[in-house]
């Protein structure tokens, strides 16, 4: 399989099991290796799934939705120990997964660990005084922190289903080959920044070029030696580059389910591994928690989401502190501090992106179902 081949196949029904597994095998990548001091998760009583969530005021089969949305792995960790593993017989274990966007979490994490070095000057600085090559464009005078909080005012269509969507024009750099670095200064402004919660990939992909630019350091080897290693990985991890050498930032991370888990046992420990400060506790914080009416769940009218938004972190409505990274697809690092609880669900669900809503996205029906599990766990 070809470029063009693998991204023509998204989002039209194809089956997407082994290509998401395989990825390396198709594009450049930057790997990174697995921690010479790798961490196990222990295991703890086994638990059983609960039969039945509920979602809109209707029970439904949890095992249906884990066999509609063609779910590879099903990690459940409970006060950090394994209580709940299982793969699909077409992936398994050291299946290194396409995390779609949850690596815009993996990234919000490398720069909180920049802030903690010291190395962003202020959440009000604008990134395009940090990357002068912006300037004219949408994020022209845009502070770091609307970036962060997928506020930027950028115009933007992330509509899967629309060929001609930014999204579809931002996936041909893939595709065809070019510069991930140089699609955001093609964007134009559509509303003031800081006053509505617009989900852009390109946000988060100037975000990775501004990690790039703060540290001096390509992202994989940065996020190798700050978060990779210290967290124990047990698998290498690897990257998706463009032409040039630049990461996916938005989406292009690869990695395992138990690996992917550690990311989430960081976020529910506050930045914490084994007595370890990796991320600053603030910057947890403020990643999980909306602090502006734009950002808060339910529908606002000031949002494309029900979801609340923090740092590159979804925030569910309930009020129980669950929050989420979350992939097209269906990907999850979900995690419930209140529960002890963290969920990995890793899926290949070929109806995603049919139509340009919930009916097949099914995200905040998959929410609900996590939120059961972790009760029951």
């Amino acid at each position: 399989m070809d470029r063009k081949t693998y991204i023509s196949s998204l989002f039209t029904g194809a089956d997407q099991r082994r290509n998401f597994q395989t990825l390396d095998t198709v594009f450049p990548v930057a790997r990174m290796s697995a921690s010479s001091t790798p961490f196990v998760f222990p295991r703890g009583p086994a638990i059983t799934l609960p039969a039945t969530y509920t979602h809109e005021g209707v029970d439904r089969s949890i095992e249906a939705l884990l066999d509609e949305t063609e779910t590879m792995a099903l990690l459940v960790v409970r006060d950090g120990s394994i209580v709940f593993e299982r793969y699909a017989d077409w992936g398994g274990a050291q299946a290194r997964w396409k995390s779609m966007s949850v690596a815009k979490s993996v990234i919000s994490a490398a720069l909180g660990i920049a802030w903690g070095e010291g190395l962003i000057p202020s959440f009000e600085a604008s990134v395009s005084s940090i990357l002068p090559e912006l300037a004219g464009s949408a994020y022209d005078g845009v502070s770091i922190k609307n970036v962060l909080q997928m506020s930027s005012g950028a115009g933007w269509n992330e509509d899967y289903s629309d060929p001609n969507s930014d999204i579809n024009r931002f996936a041909a750099i893939t595709a065809n080959g070019g510069s991930f670095n140089a699609f955001p200064a093609t964007l134009k402004r559509a509303r003031e920044p800081g006053t509505f919660n617009l989900y852009n990939s390109t946000d988060t992909q100037v975000l990775g070029m501004l990690l790039t630019r703060l540290t001096g350091r390509p992202i994989h080897d940065y996020v190798r030696e700050k978060l990779w290693h210290p967290l124990g990985m047990e698998t290498e991890g690897f990257w998706l580059l463009d032409d040039h050498g630049m990461e996916m930032a938005y989406a292009g991370l690869n990695a395992t389910a138990r690996d992917y888990a550690k990311v989430g046992e960081l976020f529910r420990n506050q930045g914490q591994w084994h007595g370890r400060q990796i991320v600053p506790a603030r910057w947890v914080e403020a990643s999980v928690t909306p602090d502006a009416p734009h950002l808060m769940p339910g529908d606002t009218g000031l949002s494309d989401s029900l979801f609340g938004y923090g740092y590159q972190w979804w925030v569910p409505a309930g009020g129980d502190g669950a929050f989420a990274a979350i992939g097209v697809y269906n990907q999850f690092i979900y995690v419930n501090p209140s529960k002890g609880v963290v969920i990995v669900k890793l899926s290949a669900s070929r109806r995603y992106g049919l139509t340009n809503d919930e009916t097949s996205y099914r995200e905040y029906e998959t929410v609900d179902m996590l939120a059961a599990i972790a009760t029951a766990a």
